[in-house]
């Protein structure tokens, strides 16, 4: 087999303004068809934007936690079908189970159309919903959401077992599976571990086409600029604004949400009195506007506590901007000779890094110039390459079974 393929890729969220999801999809499926194949998006809410050239099949749910009313009680007329009640009764038990309901809605989309496609790419969903599929299935992991829930338990984020009740399930689904990829080997062990299941790993990369040097762009001193879900304690927000203090005159801006309410308003509540600059929030910016921020940034930095690849860090270097980055997991992997490399958590180390690369313009070149060279040894037309190697090898699998 080895004309087009026929791909269903599956995101139960493919947000492009909100974490990889969108972003992987949006890329890959773009990749994928420029290889001659056929690709068909099945997604829930937030909705990806593709290439003109992908379709896109929209899997409405209910969307209970967007705003502007997360959490909201929805109408009876809106429960007809199973994966309705399964997605209410699971928010209201205090869960997140969009992605058991968008693989039931799915499911039932594929049964309708299982001749249509030679191979099932599901990203990151993991629902049961995946084993009624009579075609051959491969799954993407970007990293253990295991980990999200120890580090947020670590917090003393109380209640957090059952919003991530629906890990027992993509484990017993990942296991289940005849392929499964990662994107680093970071993830690879963390997988293993976490999961017990053994995958192949499938590299990242930046859109090298938008996120790349810009030398018309003035860098502006003292910006330094960061990429997180302002709660997420596994994203190491938190030890980055308590490092701010010591580095006297700069500016943050963080690529995220800042929710009035939550853990890092309140951090930040109580720093603003010894910061000579604020911290500033953008979200919802395109890839260009998000490009120039960053080119016009002295630094930026990751200063996360674990990281299955790190989008931000390959589109820094990608930029020419030179980093600071923590040790969590595969960003020494991703990053290589092109940053800083502090260890996670230790907003000390990270203010003495920052202040370091402050203050040596030679060597903020030299990681530039060696970020830039990075950068340019990946690509997302070899992630979809390599995929689809991935994909020939499930189907050989597949046929063998059949003839045995």
């Amino acid at each position: 087999m080895n004309g087009a393929l026929r791909i269903a890729l599956l995101t139960y969220r493919g947000n492009p303004r909100c974490g990889g999801q969108g972003v992987y999809v949006r890329h890959l499926s773009r990749e994928l068809v420029e290889l001659g194949h056929h690709v068909e998006v099945f997604s829930g809410p937030p909705y990806p934007e593709l290439d003109p050239r992908v379709r896109l099949t929209k899997v409405p749910g209910l969307d209970l936690f967007a705003e502007p009313n997360p959490f909201r009680r929805p109408e009876l007329r809106e429960l007809r079908r199973l994966p309705d009640w399964v997605e209410y009764l699971g928010m209201r038990r205090g869960g997140f189970p969009e992605p058991l309901a968008f693989s039931l809605r799915a499911a039932w989309r594929l049964f309708r159309r299982h001749g249509e496609f030679d191979v099932v790419h599901d990203n990151q969903g993991l629902g049961y919903g995946l084993l009624a599929s009579r075609i051959p299935t491969l799954a993407t992991v970007h990293h253990p959401i295991a980990i999200d829930r120890d580090l947020s338990l670590a917090a003393g984020n109380a209640g957090v077992h059952r919003w991530y009740g629906f890990l027992g399930m993509q484990h017993r689904v990942a296991r289940r599976l005849r392929a499964v990829v990662t994107v680093s080997d970071a993830s690879r062990v963390a997988v293993a571990e976490h999961m017990g299941v053994t995958t192949e790993v499938v590299p990242l990369s930046a859109d090298t086409r938008v996120f790349r040097p810009r030398d018309e762009i003035a860098k502006v001193p003292g910006r330094i600029v960061t990429t997180a879900s302002a709660d997420e304690p596994l994203k190491g927000l938190a030890h980055l604004l308590t490092a701010l203090p010591k580095l006297g005159p700069v500016e943050l801006v963080v690529v995220g949400k800042l929710k009035p309410e939550g853990e890092t308003a309140k951090l930040i509540a109580g720093l603003t009195v010894n910061l000579e600059t604020p911290v500033r929030f953008v979200s919802g910016i395109a890839d260009e506007e998000l490009a120039e921020l960053i080119a016009g940034a002295e630094i930026a930095c990751v200063p996360s506590l674990f990281e299955g690849f790190s989008l931000p860090a390959i589109e820094a270097m990608a930029c020419g901007t030179p980093l600071v980055v923590t040790s969590g997991d595969a960003l020494p992997e991703v990053v290589g000779d092109a940053a800083i490399v502090v260890p996670p958590g230790d907003p000390d180390a990270l203010a003495t890094a920052l202040n370091r690369l402050l203050g040596d313009p030679g060597l903020r070149e030299r990681l530039a110039a060696a970020g830039i060279a990075r950068a340019a040894t990946m690509s997302w037309r070899r992630t979809a390459e390599e995929t689809v190697g991935h994909y020939r090898r499930l189907l050989g699998q597949e046929q063998g079974a059949l003839v045995c």
